[in-house]
């Protein structure tokens, strides 16, 4: 097989950046190790920033999205049985963000790329990248039983963390940068209506707790949990009894329970892998980075990488000129150190630290005081959380 652009990874990422590609002319071929129902079903982020909803609507995938996201224009936080509402669009100047399933922003692109895109081949594993310093590398893979070679002019690694491309780059080039969190979030899925308009983040003596959503009828919640907890050894009873307590404040506000339907564990790590590019081979998304999801950033961060990759492959199509991708991963890492700092700022301030103290505590407390309390600090932590604007 011979494609302009080689995507290996059939996620958002991938997907989106195959999307944004076929739109500007520029063929390429995606391939997805898991079934297509695997990856339909796989759950993940669901809270799309201003860019991410922009971006899926330049690329014709929103019509699903405008007809059962649900809009929100802002958080709520709760700390010392208080409730604080931060107001995006008068924060921001008009921004919001978006709730929309990843695995439904999957589905709708899946749709579009068999319907009339370049080729998605599920069951596809990538096995190797070859040259990728030369401008013809060649990506390896097994398909339908055997082994085929997929020639590219470039390769892009949306394929996660734990895909090939990363481990391509040249430990010589490589730069790592990593730091494990002491707790982990107890997330369930519940079929019960939202208890909330919109997202509340939740400081209480026990731990965090954060209330999201999925749809009009199906709720998303999270506990701070020890590492290594068992999902198993929290019953349904004792989770909503836990999420009752930290998220109490004085007055009227109840939180409402309904069957649980899943129930996961997931560790809170941060990552960055620099540089971003060796030769013509990219990363993007989970490949380069990973975030603790108190900042919901992961997703919108891959998008925003394959909007920079989509840049400049049509300036490179249009012009001629690869100055913009040349420049890639110092736009993409700029956007990415700037993302894990806003989500370490935000889990150090709302979780119980299992090593903190009362001056550590306090300083937690001076923290939200002083978002709460302030307008231009407010509007910091709103102008990160919807997502700042993409490098020019």
């Amino acid at each position: 097989m011979r494609t302009t652009v080689g995507i290996i990874g059939g996620g958002p990422a991938g997907l989106l950046l195959a999307r944004l590609l076929h739109r500007t002319g520029i063929d390429c071929v995606v391939l997805e190790s898991r079934t297509r129902a695997y990856v339909e079903q796989r759950q993940r982020a669901g809270m799309l920033e201003q860019g991410t909803v922009d971006a899926l609507r330049e690329c014709g995938a929103a019509d699903r999205l405008e007809a059962e996201g649900l809009l929100h224009h802002g958080i709520e936080l709760r700390f010392d049985r208080e409730r604080h509402h931060i107001d995006f669009p008068v924060l921001t100047g008009g921004r919001t963000v978006t709730i929309y399933a990843q695995t439904e922003i999957v589905k709708d692109l899946v749709v579009l790329q068999l319907a009339d895109g370049p080729p998605l081949l599920f069951e596809a594993e990538a096995l190797a990248i070859e040259k990728p310093e030369t401008d013809t590398p060649v990506v390896r893979f097994v398909h339908e039983g055997r082994e085929q070679t997929l020639a590219c002019d470039y390769v892009i690694g949306c394929d996660g963390f734990h895909g090939i491309a990363r481990d391509t780059f040249p430990a010589a080039v490589s730069r790592t940068y990593a730091h494990d969190y002491p707790y982990s979030w107890l997330g369930i899925l519940a079929d019960v209506a939202p208890s909330c308009e919109e997202l509340i983040y939740a400081r209480g003596e026990e731990g965090f707790a954060l209330h999201s959503m999925r749809s009009t009828s199906v709720s998303r919640l999270y506990l701070q949990v020890p590492n290594g907890t068992d999902p198993d050894d929290w019953p349904d009873e004792r989770i909503w009894d836990e999420l009752d307590a930290r998220f109490a404040i004085d007055g009227d506000w109840r939180l409402e329970r309904g069957p649980i339907t899943a129930k996961s564990v997931t560790p809170m790590r941060s990552y960055v892998h620099e540089p971003m590019r060796h030769g013509r081979l990219f990363l993007a998304g989970d490949a380069a980075h990973i975030v603790p999801p108190t900042g919901a950033k992961g997703l919108n961060l891959a998008v925003s990488d394959v909007r920079v990759l989509a840049r400049g492959f049509a300036e490179l199509h249009r012009s001629g000129s690869a100055q913009l991708l040349d420049r890639y991963s110092e736009l993409s890492l700029d956007r990415v150190w700037q993302a894990t700092r806003f989500s370490y700022d935000m889990t150090r301030m709302l979780h119980a630290q299992p090593d903190g103290d009362a001056f550590e505590n306090r300083l937690q407390l001076a923290r939200l005081r002083r978002i709460t309390a302030s307008r231009p600090a407010a509007a910091e932590l709103a102008a990160n959380y919807t997502g700042l604007p993409l490098a020019p």
